[in-house]
């Protein structure tokens, strides 16, 4: 799943890279169609090649790309997409899909602004039949597809790629339950970490030898039509025939999740044995009912360092533009996971829950100091809040750290369970802010707008590590929900050095980078990550003559106490400039603006908001997202500029 904790890394010596011969052919999947067999082994290597290459470069999804590479290969020798639907859970496996769709040539655009997605994205390819990028949606929306196919009388099949990770999403298994036998719909279960089904013996892997043959469902489906064609008994003698043979294959080796719920399961199979791969995928096609074909898969395939160590290669970050990589800063999630500790060595009833993100969210430092108060509930936010309100009303401190697009999931959550019950419930919100590399499914830009309106909810917006520090000491002991928001960053020296009183003191509250004294020309109001875009700005306005004053507000809410501060500070008359990298509409701009108006704050001046209008930021053109989102530092310098003239 996107999110676990990024690595730099370079191809080892033992690593060959291949020349992309083969790749370079592929214009669309009728190319792979065309190529013999013989051929095929070689393709997979300079796919690998290729993933290597640009993800060791670019960052992204590798080890489970590298697993999935003889799947994909046989889905599109198989299937005929874009008639045929694909669609990949998460989207962080669809690099082979992408280079075997006519995106090879732009493949080393990977993940940067204006190049190709990390996800599956429909404006990107016809290819891209839904778009992607957190986990567990894929079987709800293929279930869309097959039925909208069965409505409108199309033939085409849906294929989709679920991990195992996600079925611990509970939006699969409510897909799952509204399934119809009938359908067009393949589901193809990619088990590349832990097992779903029981180990079951050599009667069922020769079992799923014999199914994956062509000959069997000839067979079976001359059988069935045989016997139902029987006068009389035709019905209920097909009936028994299939009750006995379920039964004996029950007594031999058990039934599983799948058939219980009425599929017709294929497998388990080796999904890196593209023979048997393509076989499969081959009798499931001739399958007369919606079937789940599981596949097992080597995360990492193919590269020595990602076999070893596939979860430390799940997600990568981009090299150094320079090639050389300086020591890691502590950054917002592991101090948070240094933080909790500290805290809850002094204070027993804190405890810590992740939505499988032990590692990301820096929480994994948590886990192992007191294991017996940390809970990693799998993909299911929505479970994470309900259960941190329980854990809450029965006495306890309960943290969740969430990355901000996945706290979405559960907003109802945390208004009906936690914030009308007013619990005690810390909500640390992780990659709060524009997100560069993953792009819009990843942006954490309403969370602001959303807690905003929910009543009772603290918002805390610290700027630095000590901010933080602060931050989760006030949460862990307030009367009620707090929410913290933090980028996915390192701290910022620049803020602590410029910006005074030093946020180490008391609770947290505003700073300013000019003294009540000091004469400025334009006031700009920002909070976390923003100041330091700021601050870029103070320089280059300083360069026009002009002194730009700032207020970095590291609590929201309650606004009406933030607007107080605020007031008490804010030179009279000056224009002023509300900053923020989220979406506008409810958020910390018209908030303030509009807690500001009572006490007249902002009677007689200039004013206005800079942030995300009504989009979603993505980058169509190779620069910084801020830029695109017109919240980089020339961008506001320019905005303050225009007020102050």
């Amino acid at each position: 799943m996107a999110g676990k904790k990024d690595v730099q890394a370079e191809a080892p010596k033992e690593f060959v890279p291949s020349e992309p011969t083969l790749l370079r052919g592929i214009r669309s999947p009728g190319d792979l169609k065309a190529l013999p067999e013989e051929s095929l082994p070689e393709l997979c290597r300079e796919i690998r090649s290729e993933l290597v290459k640009t993800v060791t470069k670019n960052g992204g999804h590798l080890a489970s790309n590298l697993g999935a590479v003889e799947l994909s290969v046989a889905m599109h020798r198989v299937f005929d997409c874009p008639k045929d639907h694909f669609i990949f859970d998460v989207g962080h496996q669809s690099y082979i899909h992408k280079m075997l769709t006519g995106r090879y040539a732009r493949f080393d655009t990977l993940r940067t602004g204006g190049g190709i997605s990390g996800f599956t994205r429909r404006s990107e390819s016809e290819y891209d039949c839904f778009g992607t990028g957190h986990s567990s949606t894929s079987l709800s929306a293929a279930l869309g597809f097959a039925q909208a196919d069965r409505m409108s009388g199309s033939d085409a099949w849906t294929v989709v790629v679920v991990g195992d990770g996600a079925f611990t999403g509970g939006m699969i298994h409510e897909a799952l339950n509204n399934i119809s036998q009938d359908l067009k719909l393949i589901i193809i279960l990619n088990e590349n970490e832990m097992s779903i089904s029981k180990n079951i013996g050599r009667f069922a892997t020769h079992l799923a030898k014999v199914r994956r043959k062509e000959g069997y469902y000839r067979t079976k489906r001359r059988t069935t039509k045989i016997i139902k064609k029987i006068p009389l008994i035709g019905q209920p003698l097909f009936r028994g025939i299939r009750s006995v043979k379920k039964s004996v294959k029950n007594a031999l080796y058990g039934s599983n999740y799948f058939e219980d719920m009425g599929l017709y399961y294929l497998g388990p199979a080796d999904g890196n044995d593209l023979e048997a791969v393509t076989e499969l995928l081959t009798a499931a096609r001739q399958s007369t009912e919606s079937v789940v074909v599981h596949l097992k898969t080597r995360k990492g395939k193919g590269y020595p360092p990602a076999e070893a160590e596939p979860a430390k290669y799940h997600g990568m970050s981009p090299a150094p533009k320079d090639g050389v990589s300086g020591p890691a800063r502590e950054n917002y999630s592991h101090h948070l996971g240094a933080t909790l500790v500290a805290e809850a060595e002094k204070n027993d009833r804190i405890c810590a829950i992740t939505a499988a993100m032990s590692d990301g969210t820096g929480l994994e430092v948590f886990r192992q100091a007191f294991p017996s108060r940390f809970f990693d509930v799998g993909i299911a936010e929505e479970h994470a809040l309900t259960f941190a309100a329980g854990l809450a009303a029965d006495g306890f401190r309960p943290v969740t750290a969430i990355y901000s697009s996945f706290m979405q999931r559960a907003y109802d959550q945390i208004i009906h369970d936690i914030a009308l019950q007013r619990l005690p419930v810390v909500m640390c919100i992780d990659r709060a802010g524009l997100s560069q590399a993953d792009g819009a499914t990843h942006h954490g830009i309403f969370d602001v707008a959303f807690l905003s309106e929910i009543p009772g909810v603290t918002i805390y917006t610290p700027a630095t590590l000590a901010g933080l520090d602060t931050a989760v000491r006030a949460a862990l002991t307030g009367d009620g929900p707090a929410a913290i928001r933090y980028p996915n960053a390192g701290d910022n020296d620049k803020v602590r050095e410029v910006f005074y009183p030093d946020g180490t003191a008391g609770d947290p509250g505003i700073r300013t980078s000019f003294a009540p004294d000091e004469p400025v020309d334009a006031v700009a109001m920002c909070h976390g990550a923003m100041a330091s875009e700021l601050l870029g700005a103070r320089d280059l306005l300083a360069g026009q003559g002009i002194r730009l004053g700032i207020i970095l507000c590291e609590v929201l809410k309650p606004y009406d106490r933030l607007a107080g501060l605020v007031a008490g500070v804010l030179p009279g008359r000056v224009p002023v400039l509300f900053c923020e990298e989220e979406i506008k509409a409810g958020g910390f701009g018209m908030m303030l603006s509009e807690a500001l108006r009572p006490c007249g704050a902002l009677s007689d001046r200039r004013w206005d908001i800079a942030a995300l209008e009504d989009g979603f930021a993505i980058q169509q053109r190779p620069e910084p997202v801020r830029k695109t989102a017109g919240v980089d530092a020339e961008s506001l310098a320019a905005r303050v500029a225009d007020m102050v003239e």
